[in-house]
């Protein structure tokens, strides 16, 4: 029997594990796998670099397993990672890294301060999340206030398919985009329903074109 490609095998596995846990396969410099699953996709395509901070990253640094939650920093949505550098006469040459969902929290509202008051708002409702002078503010369509969580906090139980980390101290529901702008620096700008304009960064700017198809 002849052995099994390490795509074909990689393939197998990924089927067996389709709904929830994504896989990837690099060497030491780039990605040269990728299957997504249907719980989390982090739109890595073969040939993309092994970016600072992920799990892939962190384990070919260390050379070691490596298992943690990593935030939306890197590519936009949060993710619980398992990756395991391989070697070939003791030398690092790769990487495997296994990627689940974070999990999402039961809430359905989130509860904005309003001076002495809160005031329980609907996911649907949040126009945006910005962090400034350390504190937290939501926006909504119809209140403003500050919250408890920091933005890293609400990476990890906001509705994936609405809410997006777009800059360090933004994270935005795309539902609420009005318009989108270009501007001279490859990014954009983003203007929402309310009115406010906020920033894209150039680390976000990649995932936000591609999950708006851009």
């Amino acid at each position: 029997m002849e052995p099994l490609k390490m795509t074909t095998l990689l393939d197998l596995i990924g089927e067996l594990l389709s709904d929830e846990t994504s896989i990837a396969l690099s060497d030491t410099d780039q990605y040269l796998y990728y299957l997504p699953s249907k719980q989390i996709d982090l739109k890595i395509k073969s040939g993309d670099p092994i970016l600072k901070g992920t799990i892939t990253y962190k384990a070919l640094q260390m050379k070691q397993k490596v298992s943690e939650y990593i935030d939306r920093d890197v590519f936009g949505v949060p993710y619980y990672g398992m990756a395991v550098p391989y070697k070939d006469q003791g030398e690092v040459k790769g990487c495997v890294t296994a990627i689940f969902p974070t999990l999402t929290n039961a809430m359905s509202v989130v509860s904005i301060k309003m001076d002495d008051i809160w005031v329980p708002t609907p996911f649907d409702e949040v126009v945006y999340i910005e962090a400034k002078q350390r504190k937290t503010y939501i926006v909504s369509q119809k209140h403003m206030g500050t919250h408890k969580y920091t933005l890293n906090e609400f990476d990890y139980f906001l509705p994936r398919d609405s809410f997006i980390r777009c800059h360090r101290s933004f994270i935005v529901n795309v539902n609420h985009i009005d318009e989108i702008y270009p501007d001279s620096h490859s990014t954009f700008t983003l203007k929402m329903v309310d009115g406010s304009i906020i920033p894209v960064s150039q680390s976000h700017s990649s995932y936000l074109r591609k999950l708006l198809g851009l």
